[in-house]
């Protein structure tokens, strides 16, 4: 008798066929969702990591400073010359009114001489006209007298004559005569009153405008012999001779640096800063410096308005205590301050800086076996460090050391 045999549901045929179509499955999905990302390989030796931290943040900039003086006092050249002699040398403690060289100049003593000449002579002149004046003074006083004596004599015979006349002696021609004589010598004695007087005015006004022109004169003199004394130079105050390097028979031109007296009354820092910062520079803006293992306080004293070669000038003076031991001509860094210190996440400075402008960083994983790319956005800087603003939480560990051989990969594999 025939038996019904069951068809089988799962015949190998039919799982061989469902598995194949299971793994052709993973296949696409594999191809699908697949990491995609470039990676690279790392060793872990060759690169630097730092972890983001939170802690106090200040912004600044390194600056030279050079140590001078705190006070400079220039010696330029008055008149040009010919160096003819040095009565001391580059760093010598000198006094005010201490000699220093000695300037020759023939051209101008010949003209100082000429000049000299040329005003004596005019002096002379106007001190003769003086002289006149007085002479004619006496000379119009002896006018006078000589009048009065006359007027004397007139008057006494104008007296005879008309006595002599009403007794009937004289005719009346002589007693007119006698009288036209007096009346005569009258009237010349008015008029060289009136001389006399206008004679004075104009005596006193000429004396005046004499004594004022040789008063100008003589000060004209002093000048001269004054400009002359500036051929010897001469310390203007208490202090140390420095860039005093002249040598006989240099020639200076007028206006020209002879020299400087540096006065010891404290040092300051003079510092060349990039024009970037023009408008962030203040006067009182403060600094610090580290010496001898302790930090000073400076603070902005003066700003150079003028920029050269990309830079400005600043003088620092010290806060408070002034370093032992610093010297004149000493370059000392410090830090220019463009804030006060701030809570911040902050991440040390490094090579990656230079490749990726601040906008990525590499942040390594929890197994440190991966750095993965990042965007981040960097704010302020100073030596050390940068402040974060976004992307990075605290202590996550960034590679900081330079990316210039990663290329732009999304991951280094870290072995």
């Amino acid at each position: 008798m025939d038996r019904i045999i069951e068809k089988k549901r799962w015949t190998t045929k039919k799982i061989i066929q469902i598995a194949a179509i299971a793994v052709f499955a993973c296949f696409i999905l594999l191809l699908i969702f697949r990491d995609r990302s470039s990676r690279l390989n790392v060793d872990k030796n060759q690169i630097t990591v730092a972890a983001v931290l939170e802690d106090k943040f200040q912004e600044f900039i390194p600056v030279d400073g050079v140590v001078q003086p705190r006070t400079t006092i220039y010696i330029d050249a008055v008149l040009g010359g010919t160096v003819e002699k040095k009565y001391l040398e580059d760093g010598a403690s000198v006094m005010k009114g201490d000699t220093i060289l000695k300037l020759s100049n023939a051209n101008m003593q010949l003209s100082y001489m000429d000049q000299e000449t040329r005003m004596y002579d005019a002096i002379n002149n106007l001190l003769n006209s003086r002289i006149a004046l007085e002479q004619n003074k006496y000379l119009r006083q002896k006018e006078i007298t000589n009048l009065l004596y006359e007027i004397d004599q007139v008057e006494k015979e104008f007296e005879r004559s008309q006595k002599l006349y009403d007794d009937g002696v004289y005719t009346m021609k002589q007693y007119e005569d006698a009288k036209r004589d007096y009346d005569y010598s009258r009237r010349q004695l008015t008029i060289s009153l009136e001389l006399q007087r206008l004679d004075s005015i104009s005596t006193e006004d000429q004396k005046r405008q004499i004594a004022a022109s040789i008063e100008r004169m003589k000060t004209n003199l002093s000048l001269l012999k004054s400009n002359m004394e500036k051929l010897v130079v001469r310390a203007p105050a208490d202090g140390v001779l420095s860039s005093f390097n002249l040598e006989i028979g240099e020639t200076k031109n007028p206006g020209e640096r002879l020299a400087q007296i540096d006065i010891m009354d404290g040092f300051k820092l003079r510092a060349n800063i990039d024009e970037r910062y023009v408008s962030r520079v203040v006067i009182g803006q403060e600094a610090e410096i580290d010496f001898n293992g302790r930090t000073y306080d400076l603070y902005v004293s003066k700003i150079y308005t003028g920029v050269t070669g990309g830079a400005f000038q600043v003088d620092m003076l010290f806060t408070g205590e002034v370093p032992d031991n610093i010297k004149r001509g000493q370059t000392i860094q410090m830090r220019l301050k463009f804030s006060t210190p701030t809570d911040a996440l902050i991440l040390k400075r490094g090579g990656f800086f230079q490749q990726t402008g601040g906008n990525w960083v590499y942040v390594v994983n929890a197994s440190e076996d991966m750095a993965i790319k990042r965007k981040i956005k960097l704010g302020r800087q100073n030596t050390k460090f940068y402040e974060v603003l976004e992307g990075l939480e605290p202590g996550e560990k960034v590679i900081i050391s330079s990316y210039e051989t990663f290329g732009d990969k999304d991951k280094l594999i870290l072995k």
